[in-house]
């Protein structure tokens, strides 16, 4: 991806990724008829037939890869369908109740990324009339020279209290500081270790901060400081954080965050990784509250998808978040 032009690199990327997940696929069979072999030398009856079983085991994994394999693959590149959340926030001001979020999240714009796909998501976006837009990393996978055709469709993401962006781990590998000021060429304002005042029509206000991604210390620069974004806040006053791990949310719990809008898991893309994912991260997916505190955080399934082109047990989402008053 990084040594070939785009032009020559996707078809390559399109093969190898997409053997990448039927091996997976493939590999889960085995262990699956594997077991059965196994079980099967308890059985009299079926250790009678061993050599029939043998072939049947063998049909039934490749049907099965086959079968998996072909809705996988489905199942990613269908159109992303708009996920609505409603969430209540204890502290949310009441000129900012129904306040909509929209966000978008691992889009993984690379070499393989079907051109104009981006743009979709740009117009369905903003077709659910959203008062902010969050963009919680993970943007991209390749350079600004190879990657800014496409990503030029987020100029045209409009909502009345701004687009917003915060970098995730694939940012630094791809190069975080050009991306960062190309993103904020186009009009989007990048969140590094800093916050802004989102004002209601009433006057009502609450705080939205950013963080640098939870993993940013091992590339390059000062990571994230959650400190640093907030301080001196009113602590009265409430406060949404965008960070593109859910790992932030124990030092966000820590320092009175509200809410925590990140991504980063996929949900685990391909069933089971989802289970892997705790190995590394406190929630997979969905709406939780960090224990012992007032502490919300949603984790997005992701609205792209990473390495093979291939979602199982998961979806991806354009995820629409209605903030309402207890």
């Amino acid at each position: 991806m990084r040594s070939f032009s785009p032009e020559w690199a996707a078809p390559v990327m399109w093969v190898a990724f997409t053997w990448m997940g039927v091996s997976f696929l493939l590999s889960l069979a085995l262990v699956a008829a594997d077991l059965v072999w196994i079980f099967q030398r308890f059985i009299s009856q079926l250790s009678a037939h061993r050599q029939i079983l043998q072939r049947v085991l063998g049909v039934v994994v490749l049907g099965v890869t086959l079968l998996l394999s072909c809705y996988s693959v489905y199942n990613a590149l269908r159109p992303v369908p708009v996920k609505p959340v409603v969430l209540t926030l204890e502290r949310l001001p009441q000129g900012l109740d129904g306040l909509k979020i929209v966000q978008i999240t691992d889009l993984h714009i690379a070499p393989v990324t079907e051109k104009g796909w981006l743009a979709g998501i740009v117009e369905q976006v903003n077709a659910l009339n959203p008062d902010l837009i969050a963009i919680t990393g993970d943007l991209v996978d390749g350079s600004v020279e190879n990657l800014k055709a496409e990503v030029d469709a987020l100029a045209k993401l409009k909502a009345p209290h701004g687009v917003y962006f915060v970098t995730g781990n694939h940012e630094y590998s791809s190069g975080v500081d050009p991306w960062v000021a190309y993103i904020a060429s186009l009009g989007i304002r990048v969140l590094r270790n800093e916050r802004v005042t989102i004002t209601g029509a009433q006057g009502d206000t609450l705080d939205l901060a950013g963080v640098d991604d939870w993993g940013a210390r091992r590339f390059s620069g000062e990571g994230a400081d959650l400190s640093k974004a907030l301080a001196g806040r009113d602590p009265d006053q409430p406060v949404i954080l965008l960070a593109h791990q859910a790992a932030a949310v124990k030092e966000a719990a820590a320092q009175g965050v509200d809410l925590q809008i990140s991504g980063h898991t996929h949900g685990g893309q391909i069933w089971p990784f989802s289970y892997l994912v705790y190995l590394q991260q406190p929630y997979v997916s969905g709406l939780h509250r960090y224990p012992d505190s007032a502490t919300q955080v949603y984790i997005s399934e992701g609205t792209g998808y990473w390495g093979p082109p291939m979602r199982l047990g998961t979806s991806a989402e354009i995820t629409q978040i209605t903030l309402k008053r207890p």
